[in-house]
């Protein structure tokens, strides 16, 4: 009795698997076949496969497999345009369309002399659009009057003095810093561009005291071409009023980025003078004409004047 239970006790403490038939006698088996045939026996584990993981991408189709040779659609972003905006403007073309604001009969295109040739009516439109800064239209027509009378064309500037030049352009705003740009914008158009004006928006604010606006109306007014939406106060400040901006901006530049990324293109061109006009007669920057606007019920700023 005492034997067969201590062969019962020593089995048990073998563990499982080194009994007959168990994984131990099985590995002996190997070990005396490998010896028999001379190799090495392999004491490293035998790893199993791993399953691969599935990657699921955001834009790929999980419910049913797409027609072979057809791939996943671009993710489509939302286009966001401001409410009423069709109808606000219908509603300012109405109310500009007497066309009796100073910009329609005092602007850029109305500055130049028409006699000139080509080259000359450029430069002409360039010169009033850098005096127009920060300048009503009525005191950047007279000087350009003043200039016409000299024989305005790049040559002819050149051979003013400074004094001269202040003269006749004053009092337009920050005339002094004008004559210095009129002067050295005026030699870099006749030395690198035969007196003609670049035929690019890139170029045209390369030179002194041209900014982003004065470029784009230069474009549409000089060259024909819409290049941009031409933003001055009027435009930004209405822009904003209208909630026309995704959300609020707080200079020209941004407001005009804000308004190419949803107005259509075609739009561009018509704009500026529509919105500088509707800027002079109705919408005032101090106090605006709310009660004879037609947008005063589709207007988000009206009730906070």
């Amino acid at each position: 009795m005492l034997t067969r239970s201590r062969s019962r006790s020593q089995s048990r403490s073998r563990g499982p698997g080194t009994g007959p038939g168990g994984d131990g006698e099985k590995a002996a088996v190997r070990r005396r076949e490998g010896a028999a045939s001379g190799s090495k026996p392999c004491h490293c584990p035998l790893k199993r496969p791993r399953k691969a993981k599935r990657l699921h991408v955001a834009y790929e189709v999980v419910d049913g497999a797409r027609e072979e040779g057809k791939g996943a659609s671009p993710l489509q972003v939302p286009h966001w345009e401001p409410q009423d905006w069709q109808q606000q403007l219908a509603n300012i073309r109405t109310m500009r369309s007497r066309k009796d604001a100073p910009v329609d009969h005092l602007g850029a295109e109305h500055c130049y002399d028409s006699t000139v040739s080509p080259k000359v009516r450029r430069y002409q439109v360039l010169l009033s659009l850098m005096l127009s800064s920060q300048t009503k239209d009525q005191v950047t027509a007279s000087a350009m009057q003043r200039l016409r009378a000299q024989g305005l064309t790049v040559d002819s500037v050149l051979q003013l003095d400074d004094h001269t030049l202040g003269a006749l352009i004053y009092p337009v705003g920050f005339w002094r810093s004008k004559v210095k740009y009129i002067k050295q914008t005026s030699a870099i158009l006749q030395q690198r561009y035969d007196g003609d004006i670049p035929a690019s928006v890139a170029e045209l604010v390369a030179l002194p005291g041209v900014g982003p606006k004065m470029a784009h109306l230069a474009m549409a007014v000089a060259w024909g071409t819409v290049s941009g939406i031409a933003v001055d106060t009027h435009v930004h400040r209405i822009a904003n009023r209208l909630r026309w901006t995704k959300r609020p901006t707080k200079a020209p530049e941004q407001t005009r980025a804000a308004l190419e990324d949803w107005l259509p293109r075609e739009l561009w061109g018509e704009i500026n003078a529509l919105l500088v006009g509707f800027g002079q007669q109705t919408c005032l920057p101090l106090h605006p004409r709310c009660q004879a606007c037609l947008n005063q019920t589709l207007c988000p700023s009206a009730q906070g004047f």
